[in-house]
This record gives structure tokens, sequence and C-alpha cells, in this order.
């Protein structure tokens, strides 16, 4: 009897007994199908289980990475600061000494100014030019927001021609630690310059003559009303091929601002991120929009 007798059997009827062959490929049809099912659900598991360890992996580079980033900050900033030899008594004048570029330079600061004491912004910039001396050896350089002196004393010991800046109440003890720790060690004579942000930038250093391939720059921004006079000096005397190098510290929700108005005008790129120090190095390219552009 074929299966399509059966087939045809009254609905109504007592259950009919199936031939052991019939059985037999019904057996085998649902083994067939339970075996596809598992196949499916073991795939499937092994998928799962390749993400999950993609997702591990990934993962556990992440953590790899920001502990060798971490690394690498507590590494340099614990370098940078042991440059610095703070006296532990001052007789008449209060002073520090700092070792870049291979010399001890001595440093005469005052407590009562911002701009004459020696802040780790100007260290990290120093530790900086020191690990790159080729790229300013012989190139015209200005520091703005000089203070002490320190970062323009380190770019003229390893071969820059330096033009130092800051405010007139300021100079006389520039001039004194630049004179004081270039002498002999120098291949330019360093200059020291008065400049006001923002002020007469076009007939104190007009762009004609005053040439700079880069412009230095160290803890210059903070919580002052001179941020914008700042931004337009950046943008006065940065040309096409000037390269800004900026360390700052980071402190209030001011700062965060400034930098994307800087960015707006300046290709920008983080050169070292130092957390423990709450500095970060920048260098900066103008993007030819210019200060007048900005939107």
């Amino acid at each position: 009897m074929t299966l399509s007798t059966y087939s045809c059997c009254n609905l109504f009827s007592a259950p009919l007994k199936l031939p052991a062959n019939i059985v037999l490929l019904n057996q085998t049809l649902k083994l067939l199908i339970f075996l596809s099912f598992v196949r499916k659900t073991r795939g499937g598991h092994l998928c799962c289980r390749k993400r999950a360890c993609g997702l591990d992996l990934e993962i556990l580079a992440m953590n790899n990475t920001e502990k060798e980033a971490k690394l690498e900050d507590e590494d340099i900033s614990s370098e940078i600061m042991r440059r610095r030899f703070v006296p532990n008594v001052f007789k008449n004048t209060m002073w520090e000494i700092f070792h870049f570029a291979g010399c001890e330079i001595k440093i005469t600061e005052t407590t009562d100014c911002y701009g004459a004491y020696v802040w780790p912004s100007a260290m990290v910039l120093c530790y900086y030019l020191e690990h790159s001396p080729k790229e300013i050896i012989d190139k015209n350089v200005i520091e703005i927001g000089s203070g002490t002196g320190l970062v323009s004393i380190v770019a003229s010991v390893l071969g820059s021609k330096v033009t130092a800046t800051d405010l007139p109440h300021l100079l006389n003890n520039l001039q004194y630690n630049i004179s004081q720790n270039t002498k002999m060690r120098s291949k330019y004579l360093p200059q020291v310059r008065e400049l006001q942000w923002g002020i007469d930038l076009d007939k104190t250093f007009p762009t004609g003559t005053c040439h700079y391939n880069y412009i230095l720059a160290a803890d210059v921004v903070y919580s002052h009303p001179y941020l914008n006079e700042l931004l337009m000096t950046f943008d006065h005397l940065c040309q096409d091929d000037t390269v800004i190098l900026w360390a700052m510290k980071f402190r209030l929700e001011k700062e965060n601002a400034f930098v994307e108005r800087f960015q707006h005008i300046f290709d920008t790129e983080v050169i070292y991120d130092l957390p423990s120090l709450q500095i970060k190095l920048y260098k900066a390219t103008r993007k030819n929009i210019g200060i007048g552009k900005e939107t």
C-alpha cells in the first residue's frame, strides 16, 4: 500500500498503524529539522562569543592606551618639575634655578605680580623646545607675555633669533634675566621689546618688516579682560608660514571658550596633554580666515 492510499483514509475512522518505513521516514525528517536548529543555535552562540571576545579585546586595548597615556603624563610631568630648584632661604631677592638645554638658568622673580613668576606652563614649553631644537635653530622667534624670560632664554640658547616681549613694568626684570643667562651662551643677541596686546600692532610690529617663524606663549590665558586683544595679537603676528607653540593651564571655563575661538582661526594640534599638571601644549598654524572674518 502506498503513502497516497493512507492519505485518503476516512478521517473519522480509527487511527491507522503506519508501516515501519513510513515511521522511519517521519523520524528522520524530525531529526534533520532538529539538527538544523542545533547548528543555527550553536552558530549564533559562536557568533555572539566572537563578538563578545572582540568587544573585550577592544575594551582591553582602550584600557591599555589609557594606562600608557597616564604613565606618559606622569613621567613627563615629573621630569619637567624636577628641572626646578627653589632655595630654602631668600636673602634680598626671590630667585629660582632651572635646568634646560644643558644650562643652569637662574631666574629672578617677584610674587607681587603674575608676570614676574615662572609658571609650570613655561617649563612645559621649555621641555618641548629642548627636545625639538632643530625646529627653532636660526629661526626668528617672538615670545608674547615673556614674564621672567625663561622660555625666551631657552629658545635663545638653542640658537634662535629671539624677541622677548611684555608690558612696560616687567621689562627691566625681563631684560636682566635674559642678559644674565644668555651671555656667552647664545648665537644671537636676544631682543627685549614692549608689546601691549592689541594696541598699535601695525605701528609697533608691522607685518612687512616683522616676520616671525615661531610665536611662543606660555600661560598667557587666565581670568583677565584682555582675551580679545590676545587673540588679535596672535592673528597679527602669525603669517602663513608661522608656527605657534602655546602652553596653557586650564583653570576656568573662559579658557575653554578662548580655545574654541582660537581654533576657529588656527589649525591646532595637541602636542602634550598633561592632566596631572592641567596643562596642554598646542602647535598651531593659521587657516587664512583672519580675525575680521570670524563667524
